[in-house]
């Protein structure tokens, strides 16, 4: 029986490469989605959302930083763009009660870095990528698609290599 959840891998040999795949991510963003991100401490997930952010359109995506301590950051782009850390969250409850659902919408996008703290809270329509640290600076990025909306966004940019 096959998965009928596409399942990709990238690796990235640095971190600029890194930006240039979450610039091709975020062009090809449409409303409605979820983008989980769960990977350690340094794999890659703040860059990978400065790429999005900029391949959004956002001008200033160099000033994206993780939102460890803020803990929701909005960036503006042809969708709204909203990048959560759940880092310090304790679980779902405290994700939800910080108005998750209601960032959510079809002229949004949400990515949640440390997704896996909360995973109980995030759509069944989510794109989860999670990011393992290789040899040196390159990154395995492992991408998952749930879901229809996310199935059909992950037909725009497949097959991941390059």
């Amino acid at each position: 029986m096959s998965d009928p959840q596409p399942r990709y891998e990238f690796t990235s040999a640095s971190p600029e490469q890194t930006l240039e795949w979450g610039e091709r991510l975020g062009k090809s963003l449409v409303g409605g989605l979820t983008i989980a991100l769960i990977g350690p401490l340094g794999a890659g997930k703040t860059q990978l959302v400065k790429g999005i952010a900029a391949g959004n359109g956002q001008p200033q995506s160099n000033r994206v930083t993780s939102p460890t301590f803020t803990l929701i950051q909005e960036y503006a782009g042809k969708v709204a763009l909203y990048h959560l850390d759940a880092y310090r969250l304790r679980g779902s409850r405290e994700l939800l009660a910080l108005g998750f659902e209601e960032l959510i919408r079809p002229d949004s996008v949400v990515i949640v870095e440390w997704a896996d703290k909360v995973e109980s809270a995030l759509p069944a329509d989510t794109i989860t990528i999670t990011i393992t640290p290789q040899l040196g600076t390159q990154r395995l990025f492992t991408f998952l698609a749930k879901g229809a909306s996310a199935l059909e966004y992950s037909r725009r940019f497949t097959p991941l290599s390059g």
